[in-house]
């Protein structure tokens, strides 16, 4: 039996029937595994110890509004845990970063997923640009006039803010909206971080794969189509989940950064690939394993857990 804790957002808030977190943990529980969960506020550093005010897991099942019984919230020391598992949205900013300071005085004693360092290192829209050669043409900058001559060359561009999440502040830039004067002023004066201009890949129409690896293999996909009149797939916003088959350009990418994720403890990783190019890495707390499943897909918090335990017994 492994002691789990779960860093994520409140679970008596989730939705069981799509939520990632809640799916690896009910998978947990039904092995038998001791499982605590805490909210990042509640992570502490005290005199060299990690610990985090948590509270046990006491009855975990797929019923809404019932899913979930709470034992009363006690102090954990995290240097006790087998696996420490990182599941908290971003936005990726400096409480996240602390967070993942913290957390790195576990490791390599207590098996932390992902590896904090490693999420630290690797901003999703940022780590993608190691991989040049497969991805659109991108600038990340604050100098308006790189962004309007980046715009001069590809016409057709999206902007979007570096550390944002599940596609808010995505804007679609045509070469005649008359709306990129104004939006690029709101861009600079509101975020302190450089900006993404990226050339927009007309292939999104027919959706953006979510393709999940695990310890570095390809474990599983989706395809996530925009609703019409709608740039951004994600499907919170609109976008609605299909089955999708794996290309031979989705292996090929995926065996091109594969071994980088394996090398740098980034075991549970969900990519995103529009047509033929990879557009970002995500590895704070990428989602969809419940919808590869529903289509028939493996089982991945299942997969998880067997390499956990795994891990654990090596």
């Amino acid at each position: 039996m492994l002691k789990i804790a779960i860093q994520m957002d409140p679970i008596e808030a989730v939705d069981v029937n799509v939520d990632t977190s809640f799916d690896m943990a009910l998978e947990a529980f039904g092995r038998g595994h001791s499982i605590w969960v805490y909210q990042p506020a509640m992570l502490q550093l005290h005199n060299g110890v990690v610990s985090a005010r948590a509270r046990k897991v006491e009855h975990l099942d797929r019923k809404q509004g019932e899913h979930v019984t709470l034992g009363p919230a006690e102090l954990i020391n995290l240097h006790e845990f087998d696996v420490v598992l990182i599941r908290q949205d971003p936005p990726f900013d400096m409480a996240y970063i602390t967070a993942a300071q913290i957390l790195e005085r576990l490791v390599p004693d207590v098996l932390v997923l992902n590896n904090p360092r490693s999420i630290r290192d690797a901003p999703e829209k940022l780590f993608v640009t190691e991989f040049k050669d497969l991805t659109p043409p991108t600038l990340i900058t604050s100098d308006e006039l790189a962004i309007r001559e980046f715009r001069k060359e590809h016409g057709d561009v999206i902007i979007k803010p570096l550390y944002g999440n599940g596609g808010a502040g995505v804007f679609r830039m045509a070469p005649n909206d008359g709306n990129f004067n104004s939006l690029l002023e709101m861009f600079l004066e509101t975020y302190r971080e450089p900006i993404i201009a990226q050339k927009f890949v007309p292939a999104v129409v027919k959706g953006d794969k979510r393709i999940i690896l695990l310890d570095g293999e390809a474990v599983g996909a989706i395809n996530r189509v925009p609703a019409a009149g709608e740039t951004r797939s994600n499907m919170h916003v609109g976008g609605r989940a299909e089955a999708v088959e794996m290309s031979e350009r989705d292996q090929e990418i995926c065996d091109r950064i594969g071994p980088v994720l394996a090398e740098r403890g980034l075991v549970f990783v969900g990519i995103d690939v529009i047509g033929e190019y990879l557009t970002e890495i995500n590895v704070t707390s990428p989602t969809g394993v419940q919808e590869v499943r529903k289509f028939g897909g493996a089982d991945i918090s299942s997969l998880l857990w067997d390499w956990a335990e795994g891990q654990r017994e090596g």
